[in-house]
């Protein structure tokens, strides 16, 4: 499928530019640091989390550490954990193919990001990436409030605001098939799938309206659609 080449790309950021489990993993790591004294485990906590990460209790693994670490009243430690988790400096970095492609695509295109998740988390991500100095434009969603992450067509609404490009000449690429791309559509975007190796959001499906105009396998596949 040929497209017409866009204005404007604008770029999910978790499993999109960079492996989010490798956040993840970087935020178990600071937890584990700042918590062994205090919990005094009888096993590896980063290990224990990361055995965690790929089971049902993936959205509690705090909650489960304290139990395996005999707190009794976890509630406490937890949120803690959870802050100290949120508010780390994360050991991040682009995939080798989005360093790449955004290199390429600088100046050829205008560019952009929006992303979902706490504030004071996805600034942190920004940061670790280098990307405010790579991007036109980052739009973070939680600044307005958890109300307006996506599907939520605001952060769309104004990235085509300021960037001064329509909505018919703006490309979203993003890797969460249950949210990502029904507000872009409705918009009027080109929509483009693209799934990195241990995605987080792998095999989840589109509702209706939302599914994505086209899939790609790297991000250095990203013109082809258009050339």
């Amino acid at each position: 499928m040929k497209v017409p080449a866009p204005t404007a790309i604008i770029f999910d950021i978790d499993d999109t530019l960079y492996a989010e489990q490798s956040y993840t993993f970087s935020g178990y790591r600071a937890v584990a640091n700042a918590f062994k004294d205090r919990l005094k485990p009888e096993f590896d906590l980063f290990e224990k989390m990361r055995e965690l990460f790929n089971t049902p209790d993936r959205n509690r693994v705090f909650n489960v550490i304290a139990e395996l670490a005999g707190i009794t009243d976890p509630d406490s430690v937890v949120n803690d954990m959870v802050a100290t988790f949120r508010n780390h400096k994360p050991a991040i970095k682009l995939f080798e193919q989005a360093d790449e492609s955004l290199t390429h695509l600088r100046g050829k295109y205008k560019l952009g990001a929006i992303s979902d998740g706490y504030l004071v988390t996805q600034q942190a991500k920004v940061d670790a990436l280098g990307l405010t100095e790579r991007l036109d434009e980052i739009i973070l969603t939680d600044q307005w409030g958890r109300e307006y992450w996506k599907p939520h067509p605001r952060a769309f609404e104004e990235m085509s605001e300021k960037l001064n490009v329509p909505h018919s000449e703006c490309v979203y690429v993003a890797d969460n098939l249950g949210k990502d791309f029904l507000a872009p559509n409705q918009l009027g975007w080109l929509t483009i799938f693209i799934t990195p190796p241990q995605a987080v959001h792998a095999g989840k499906q589109p509702p209706a309206g939302g599914e994505p105009h086209i899939t790609i396998k790297t991000l250095l596949d990203l013109e082809k659609t258009w050339q």
